[in-house]
């Protein structure tokens, strides 16, 4: 019997196959002949509004899966609000600038793009972005997402920069805007400094190091059991590229620091720690020559390990227990605590890295060599000298750039930041976060962290394709000049013509009529600057 005739089926002109390759585009072509999203909008009028403004794609390529889950889980929302009785709007936008970007354009130019002027470069980013834009456009459609596709918002957009400068020009309004010399993240790969939410952190393996720091003088003076053997102050570190900048010795003034003798040398570390260290160098039989408080330590000093120069002891309760030995190498160019106890102590904020990575030529024993070559030759040195106690390799989270995946360091250069504490930006930003309903919940905790723990905010970049900062600098004092009058000036010629005006115009055009330097009254015109050069 064939069973097919006994089944009672109901009639329908669905085809057998779904045939989703041609079936796909017919309903897309359909939906784009209807105008469908113009349509909702038209019968929604009247509904309560849902908008989903979308964080934006850099416009750098073709998409890849992460923009299809991305988008499309963003839509199935979209679609579900629709359903639910609103008017549900989707907001798409690309991110136009940065690195992404310049970095391919980089790549199509070759090694001579360094040489071609930052106009050109810029023009160059420009065309890039916007061809992306078109290609991901449809690239999104195809994807069956709705959305007002013919209306999107463009970072590069003459409004949107324009903005962007205004907005700047409210915070130095606010006088939350300052230059300076301060340790930053930075990309020697990408040549530039990065924000802490362009940092992401993943596995790296590091040397381990424990180094000791002759005592220079006598000992006795604060352990008097020490006698007269040689002694030193411990310090650990996974960074031994950072030790040519060490200046000093960081102690917490309430911890317990003793005083131990190995091999007819005394070394002093936390005592919470003690033991520690010592299983870094087994066979040894030690013997404690006393104890004090951290703080009786402060006017002990010691000598750099390798450099003929003084490394102090300073006071800092950013020292803690979890590892190392409890004194805490110190190098103010290279680290934020090292930064602050430098600045509150009156120590130089000394780099010796250059952009690129790798330590000024002058350098004494390493100029030249890239910091991460220069590590195992650091090593060495400390060995031949005596003074490395203990060597091995560590596997921890290390900050990376979140472009180009490759480590970071963190160095002093001269920066553009956005004070976070001035006018209580922080404490207003941290009640932003808690009056934000967060999916998933954890992103809230997350974000609050980030903020509560952020030192000031980084803005400037070495790169060519960004919005600049509208700083100028006198050409008679040289003095830095910030002021929203020249922001506001600028973002009106921005409007116009975009970001490249800056760059192209002549310095007269970008100050307002009768402007003076605040700083000398005038006596010069000012010499156009800020990021990514200054025009001169």
């Amino acid at each position: 019997m064939d069973y097919k005739a006994t089944l009672n089926l109901p009639t329908t002109t669905f085809p057998m196959r779904a045939n989703l390759p041609v079936r796909e585009r017919e309903m897309l072509e359909r939906w784009e002949e209807m105008d469908i999203y113009r349509r909702l909008r038209e019968v929604s009028a009247d509904r309560p509004t849902y908008i989903l403004h979308d964080g934006p794609p850099y416009a750098n390529g073709h998409i890849h899966i992460g923009h299809a889950l991305n988008k499309i889980l963003k839509d199935i929302i979209v679609k579900v609000k629709q359903m639910e009785g609103f008017d549900a709007v989707y907001v798409p936008g690309w991110d136009c600038h940065g690195l992404p970007i310049e970095h391919q354009v980089e790549q199509e130019l070759g090694p001579g793009v360094r040489e071609l002027p930052k106009a050109q470069v810029r023009k160059r980013c420009r065309a890039f972005a916007e061809k992306y834009v078109a290609i991901q456009r449809e690239e999104f459609k195809r994807l069956g997402v709705f959305g007002d596709w013919d209306a999107p918002y463009l970072t590069m957009d003459t409004s949107y920069e324009a903005t962007i400068i205004r907005e700047f020009g409210r915070f130095v309004e606010r006088g939350s805007v300052y230059r300076g010399l301060k340790p930053v993240h930075w990309c020697a790969r990408c040549v530039t400094a990065l924000a802490e939410a362009e940092v992401e952190y993943e596995d790296h393996t590091s040397p381990s190091i424990y180094v000791k720091f002759p005592v220079d003088g006598d000992l006795a003076r604060w352990f008097p059991e020490a006698g007269d053997l040689p002694a030193f102050v411990l310090i650990w570190t996974t960074t031994p590229w950072t030790l040519p900048a060490n200046l000093a010795v960081s102690c917490h003034p309430d911890f317990e620091y003793t005083a131990v003798e190995v091999d007819g040398e005394v070394w002093v570390m936390a005592e919470g720690l003690k033991a520690e260290v010592l299983k870094r160098v087994p066979g040894v039989t030690p013997t404690d020559r006393g104890t004090v408080k951290g703080s009786a330590l402060e006017s002990l000093v010691c000598r750099h390990p390798f450099y003929d120069r003084a490394s102090p002891i300073l006071l800092g309760d950013h020292v803690t227990l979890e590892q190392g030995t409890g004194c805490v190498h110190t190098a103010p160019g290279h680290g934020h605590d090292d930064y602050e106890i430098g600045l509150r102590c009156g120590l130089e904020v000394y780099n010796p890295v250059d952009d690129n990575g790798s330590f000024v030529p002058d350098m004494e024993l390493f100029g030249g060599l890239n910091v991460w070559e220069a590590n195992p030759r650091i090593i060495e040195r400390l060995r031949a000298d005596g003074n490395l106690v203990a060597s091995e390799e560590v596997v921890h989270a290390y900050p990376h750039c979140w472009r180009c995946k490759e480590p970071i360091i963190f160095r002093a250069t001269a920066q553009w930041f956005i004070a976070m504490d001035h006018g209580e930006l922080r404490r207003k930003s941290l009640e932003e976060i808690r009056r934000v309903e967060w999916i998933p919940a954890w992103g809230e905790e997350r974000i609050y962290q980030m903020v509560e723990g952020r030192p000031d905010w980084c803005i400037s970049r070495q790169r060519a394709w960004g919005v600049p900062i509208t700083a100028l600098y006198c050409e008679a004092c040289d003095e830095t000049i910030l002021s929203k009058d020249i922001a506001e000036h600028a973002a009106d010629i921005v409007a116009e013509e975009g970001t490249n005006a800056w760059f192209e115009r002549p310095v007269a055009d970008l100050v307002p009529a009768g402007f003076v330097c605040p700083a000398c009254g005038g006596g010069g015109l000012p010499q156009g600057g800020g990021h990514p050069r200054r025009l001169v």
